[in-house]
């Protein structure tokens, strides 16, 4: 279980660097004048959404195994009180926030990003937010 546990973490840690960089390129995409510059950033987005899938899709496959291992040995730890389950609502949220990511480099891809500078700097703060409530919610587990 701690190797679950271990490589859960690694990957939660690999998808948030993806979570936290592939808004602030939109920004930058967003500024640039220059064609051979916004082109760049649509080859690094691309690039670091790749790495960001990967990432995403492991930290949720090692945190459903070392969900399957809890529910095995010992299922009373994960339904004691309300701590898992709105852990679980806020994972959703997050595919949700890759999900919109996988849109956005869509449309920067064909030059149809139209948000703000602004409005992505906003956007860029959400999976920080998750990322506090989820580790105080495993940490602390408010019952």
């Amino acid at each position: 279980m701690l190797w679950l546990k271990a490589f859960h973490i690694i990957f939660v840690v690999t998808w948030f660097a993806g979570l936290f960089y592939l808004p602030r390129l939109f920004v930058y995409f967003v500024e640039a004048d220059e064609p051979v510059v916004r082109e760049r950033l649509k080859v690094m987005q691309r690039r670091l959404l790749g790495i960001t899938h990967i990432g995403g899709l492991l930290a949720v496959g090692f945190g459903l195994a070392t969900m399957g291992w809890w529910l095995a040995h010992s299922p009373a730890y994960l339904m004691h009180g309300w701590w898992f389950h709105a852990k679980l609502g806020l994972v959703l949220l997050l595919i949700g926030y890759h999900g919109m990511l996988i849109k956005m480099v869509r449309d920067a891809r064909r030059d149809a990003l139209h948000w703000s500078s602004r409005a992505l700097r906003i956007f860029n703060e959400i999976p920080a937010v998750l990322l506090i409530a989820i580790v105080i919610l495993v940490v602390v587990k408010p019952s």
